[in-house]
This record gives C-alpha cells, structure tokens and sequence, in this order.
C-alpha cells in the first residue's frame, strides 16, 4: 500500500472550517506523548482550562476541553440538561440551529423552534413575544451561525431571560475571533470547537458549565444519558486534587489546543480580535471589484465568516473546484437552503490577515 499522505498538499484553508493551523501548534502536537495521568499533563490541563476562562469570558471551575469536535460539545450541552419532557426554546436562524433542535428532540425535550430568515439575525422582539407566552427550562441559540455569516445578539437574548432559565450558546466559530462574555451575559453553557479562530485541528471542544448549570445536572432526576460527556463523571477526571480516571483523551490534540489558546493570550485578545475585523474590512473593500456581495446586512456580519451571494452565470462549484484543485485554496459551499447561492470565506485566526485576503481575492479574479 503506497502511503498517501506522502502525497498531502499544503492547503490555504480559508473556508468555514477547519482554518490553517499555525506552525507553532504543529510543533506543539508533535512533542511526545505522555500518560493522560502524568502529572506533567495534568499541569498542562490545568493551565489550559485557565486559558480558555479567559476566551470563554468566564470564572466558571468547570471550564474543560472536551475529547471530540464542536458537535460533542452540542451534544453536551443537551445532555446534561435536558430530560424528558422539558421545555426548550432553540432560536433557529441556519444550519446549526436546526441541530440543536434535532439534538433535543432526540432527548424527548418538548421543543419549541423559533425560525428566523437565513442570513438574518435573531428578532429581539419576537424572541421576547416567546418568552411572554410560554416558559422555558433552556433557551439555546448560536452566536455565530457558520452557515450564514450571522450575528446573533446573544447578551440581549440573556437579558430577557428569568433567573430559572438556562441558556445554552455555541460559540464554535465564535471562540478566539470575537469577544465572549459568558458571565457578564447569563450564559450557563457555552461551547466551542478548536478548528476555527483557534487555529487548531479539529478534535478538541472547549465548554464551559455555570455553577446554575452544574446545579441543574446535580438535580436531575434521572442519570445523564450518554457516559462519555456525563459532567459529573468529567468533573472528577477535569478538575479537584485526587484526579479520577475516565477516559483517554487525545494527548497530543491538547497539546495543540494549549498551544493555540496561548498563542492568542500571547498576542493579546483585543488585538488578535481586532485583527479578524481589519481582515474582514478589507475582505469587504475589494469584493466590489469581483463584482460580488454579502448575504449578511453590515451591523449582523461576522468578522470571520463571510457568506458570499453567488453572481449571475457564476459556477460556484467550478469556482471552488479550481481554487482547491490550481490555486490550493479551499473556500466552502452553501448549506441547507443556501446550496448553491453563497460560497463561504473564512478569516479565522493564523488566517486572519490582510495578506491571505488578498491572495484570495487575486486567486478568484484571475479563475
């Protein structure tokens, strides 16, 4: 069998994920592999939980990195809260809202889905006309949707929340691009994934548990249904002294997802988040000479995630196709009710710069 990935090409990811990961957490996730109870990897555990507060916006205790992509980290959220029966109110603006919804229902949660035009965010008023006429045990919604390029207001959604309310964000795209405030917003569950403005592969979910939250699954009345992500089972492994074993996590993913946070801590927050809007500002400055436009109206738009309307008599297929096969430039596809009408462009982290905009812009003028 000839090995194939003598054969793997450098690629410019810029679509919506995963993004081009940064030399220095390559280097990072090729160090050796230690025991996931060594002492020396618990520390590096420790310091990363400590760094993701920080991104989270959080002084949450259970802050950890979960062992598998963003959706795991979905699953999560809903598994631990949820039993049947509940009430769930899931805002539902794109791809990943529709998830959520399939996520609780499979949980026998009775849920309610308040569906809001693709590429809009969601309407304040309506999700206040919601909560007037119902109550809620939790109400999810994704911060920044990756299938549209979407913005939703979550402090204000926070705001309009009871004290016995849970809420649940996805900050997937979100999480190392943008500023999160977990606390200051109410939020009780926030997940996020590392292969987006993290700038690490895919395999590690950040998430982080509010004390309300951990307070509800202590509650339940019923045993979480799925072992794997069963926080109370993951708080024993994650944190506290004597450390109980639960499962093996990926030791050299963490590396790399330490890595990643860290290199956003070391630059800076504010200016790594400030980076991606001056990407995005100049992505938006030349798309006026390709003769395209944005899906997104200017004050919901994500810095990092740019859904493109597709012009008339142009083969976004063909387009995507060439960019990947000539110019080794990924840029991703609509989904759902957007296939075919937009292409995604992501600026996330190690990409996030006015050189990658440019090389892509020029790469598109010329195909």
């Amino acid at each position: 069998m000839n090995n194939l990935l003598d054969r793997v090409q450098s690629t410019m990811l810029m679509g919506a994920g995963p993004s081009s990961v940064a030399p220095s957490t390559y280097h990072a996730m090729s160090q050796p592999t230690l025991g996931h109870m060594d002492p020396y990897f618990i520390r590096i555990m420790d310091e990363l939980m400590a760094g993701l507060r920080v991104l989270f916006g959080t002084e949450n205790t259970l802050t950890i990195p979960l062992s598998g992509t963003g959706s795991l980290g979905m699953e999560a959220s809903f598994v631990n809260l949820v039993e049947q029966g509940d009430k769930v109110l899931i805002l539902q603006n794109g791809v990943f809202g529709v998830r959520m919804v399939e996520v609780a229902t499979r949980l026998g949660a009775q849920v309610t889905e308040l569906a809001f035009e693709w590429g809009t965010p969601a309407d304040i008023e309506e999700v206040e006309k919601a909560l007037r006429q119902d109550s809620f045990k939790i109400v999810a919604v994704v911060m920044a949707e990756t299938s549209t390029g979407v913005l939703n207001p979550v402090k204000e959604i926070g705001e309009l929340l009871k004290e016995d309310t849970l809420y649940i964000v996805d900050a997937v795209t979100a999480i190392g691009g943008m500023p999160i405030e977990a606390d200051r917003w109410g939020v009780d569950v926030c997940y996020a994934g590392s292969q987006k403005c993290l700038s690490c592969p895919p395999g590690a979910s950040p998430i982080t548990f509010s004390p309300r939250a951990v307070e509800a699954i202590k509650k339940r009345k019923t045993k979480v249904p799925n072992w794997y992500v069963d926080m109370t089972l993951l708080t024993e492994y994650m944190s506290g002294g004597k450390r109980v074993y639960h499962h093996t996590p990926p030791i050299n993913m963490m590396y790399g997802l330490y890595q990643a946070v860290l290199n956003i801590l070391e630059e800076g927050p504010a200016k790594v988040f400030e980076r991606h809007v001056k990407a995005h500002k100049h992505w938006v400055e030349q798309l006026g000479s390709l003769g395209w436009t944005l899906l997104v109206d200017e004050p919901y738009r994500l810095p990092m995630l740019n859904a493109l309307v597709v012009p008339e008599g142009v083969d976004e297929s063909a387009l995507r196709s060439t960019l990947l096969g000539e110019r080794h430039i990924e840029i991703s596809a609509g989904l759902g009710a957007l296939a075919g009408k937009i292409v995604r462009v992501g600026l996330m982290g190690y990409n996030a710069k006015i050189e990658s905009v440019d090389r892509v812009v020029s790469a598109m003028r010329q195909i």
